[in-house]
C-alpha cells in the first residue's frame, strides 16, 4: 500500500480541487490519500463525491498552533468535523485569516511591493487564505523566484518584515479537542528549521504525555539527520511515525506520493480514531 497522509487542495491553500486532488492521487499509484486541509473541512464533500475506485480518503485537517511563542502545525485526522467544541476553535482561527493577509499586504506595500490585497484574494479564490496565496503575488511580482523564497526571515517566516502573528490554538487544547471529537493527532513537519523555530524536544515529550498519537518524520523539510533524530525521539517517546508529502499542486515542487507512511501506522490511526472513518473510493463522478 502506498499512503500519503498530508495534501492539500483548493479549500485551503492548495492548487488542485478536492476532486482533482484525489482523482491525481490515484494516477500517482496512491492506495491511501488524506485531505489535511488548514484549519478547514470544506473539501471533504467534494473529495468524496470525487473518489476514484481504488483510492481510500482519510479525513483530517492541519490545525495552527502556537506554543512558547513557536508556531506550529497538528494534523488531525479522522475526527468528527462536527464536533461543536473543535469546530468553534476551527472557525476561530479561520476568520482571523482575512485580517491578517490584508495586514501582511499592508505591511509589503510599507515595504514598496505592489502588491494589492485584490491580487491576492484572486490567488486564494475560494480557499482559506494564508501566507502561501501572498507569496505566491510575490512570486507573480518576481519578488521572489519561488514560494519557499518567501517563506524566510527576509519575507513571511515570524520574525519577518512582513509576517503578522494570527489566533493560534495552544496545542495542548488542540489535542484534547480533537481527541474529544474521535481523532489522531499527529505533529506536522516537526524539525522544519528553515520555516522559523521549532518547538524543543521536551515540549514534544510534554505534548507526547498530553494525548499526541504521532510526529511527522518522512517529510520534504526535514534531512537525513532530522529523520533520523525524530525516529529516535518518537520511539523514546512511545509515537507514531507517519511520511507525507504535503502537497499542495503546484505551489511546492513535491509530488504526491513523495513520502509514504508504513501500512502498518496506518492501521494504527484507524484503530485509534472514532470519530470518523476511511471512505473508500467506488468510483467517483
Amino acid at each position: 500500500m502506498r499512503i500519503d497522509l498530508h495534501c492539500h487542495s483548493t479549500a485551503s491553500d492548495g492548487t488542485d480541487t478536492p476532486a482533482e486532488l484525489v482523482r491525481n492521487a490515484r494516477a500517482a499509484g496512491l492506495d491511501v490519500v488524506a485531505l489535511t486541509d488548514h484549519d478547514t473541512t470544506r473539501g471533504y464533500r467534494e473529495a468524496v463525491a470525487a473518489l476514484p475506485a481504488g483510492l481510500t480518503l482519510v479525513t483530517g485537517a492541519e490545525l495552527s498552533c502556537r506554543i512558547d511563542g513557536v508556531s506550529m502545525h497538528l494534523l488531525a485526522y479522522l475526527f468528527d468535523p462536527e464536533e461543536p467544541a473543535l469546530l468553534a476553535e476551527r472557525e476561530l482561527v479561520r476568520d482571523d485569516r482575512v485580517p491578517r493577509a490584508r495586514a501582511m499586504v499592508a505591511r509589503l506595500q510599507e515595504l514598496g511591493v505592489p502588491v494589492t490585497w485584490e491580487q491576492v484574494a484572486r490567488i486564494a479564490g475560494d480557499g482559506s487564505v494564508g501566507r502561501p496565496h501572498v507569496a505566491t503575488a510575490l512570486v507573480e511580482l518576481g519578488v521572489v523566484p519561488s514560494v519557499d523564497a518567501a517563506f524566510t526571515t527576509d519575507w513571511l517566516a515570524d520574525g519577518g518584515p512582513a509576517h503578522v502573528a494570527k489566533h493560534e490554538t495552544d496545542p495542548f487544547e488542540a489535542i484534547r479537542l480533537v481527541k474529544a471529537a474521535g481523532g489522531v493527532t499527529v505533529f506536522a513537519h516537526p524539525g522544519a528549521g528553515k520555516r522559523g523555530r521549532t518547538v524543543p524536544e521536551p515540549a514534544i515529550a510534554e505534548m507526547a504525555a498530553a494525548g499526541l498519537d504521532g510526529i511527522e518524520v518522512d517529510h520534504m523539510d526535514h534531512d537525513t539527520d532530522t529523520r533520523e533524530r525524530l525516529r529516535g525521539l518518537a520511539k523514546e517517546l512511545g509515537l507514531l511515525t507517519t511520511g507525507s508529502s504535503d502537497y499542495h499542486g503546484s505551489r511546492k515542487t513535491v509530488a504526491l506520493g513523495e513520502y509514504t507512511t508504513d501500512p502498518e501506522v496506518y492501521g494504527e490511526i484507524t484503530r485509534r480514531a472514532t470519530g470518523a472513518f476511511p471512505v473508500p473510493g467506488t468510483g467517483g463522478a
